[in-house]
């Protein structure tokens, strides 16, 4: 943030506690109560997300100034056991059609903001796939 745009928020002892709250939840944790909270009141996303970054340390940077991606299986790898269910936790499909993206390969989700894109592909990797996020 540049010194002109930042802003300072004095924050209740009430407030403090769910901000706490929600630095201690993952990305994509931080994103579904984002969207519930959209979903229920009609409030953007862009906050709530924006506060998952910085809990997240910052994670990745906005490549070449693109802010969200497609998240990409290109190989499930040897655990497909693992990116079978890291397929489900994320997209919420059934296992048949977890599966078959993972044997076959395919979009994981679509337009997801930078840094979550960033999330799920470290969690993939780990899990011994091969993403890109396109």
């Amino acid at each position: 943030m540049t010194e002109e745009t930042k802003v300072t928020v004095e924050l209740s002892a009430a407030e403090k506690k769910v901000v706490e709250a929600i630095e201690k939840l993952t990305v994509i944790e931080a994103n579904n109560v984002a969207k519930y909270f959209e979903e229920e009141y009609g409030i953007s996303a862009a906050a709530p997300v924006a506060v998952a970054a910085v809990a997240a340390g910052g994670a990745a940077e906005e490549e070449e100034g693109k802010s969200s991606f497609n998240v990409e299986l290109k190989d499930a790898g040897g655990q497909k056991i693992a990116v079978i269910k890291l397929i489900r936790e994320i997209t919420g499909l059934g296992l048949g059609e977890a599966k078959a993206l993972a044997d076959n390969g395919g979009t994981i989700k679509e337009n997801v903001k930078a840094a979550d894109a960033e999330e799920m592909k470290a969690k993939f990797v780990e899990a011994g796939a091969t993403v890109e996020l396109a």
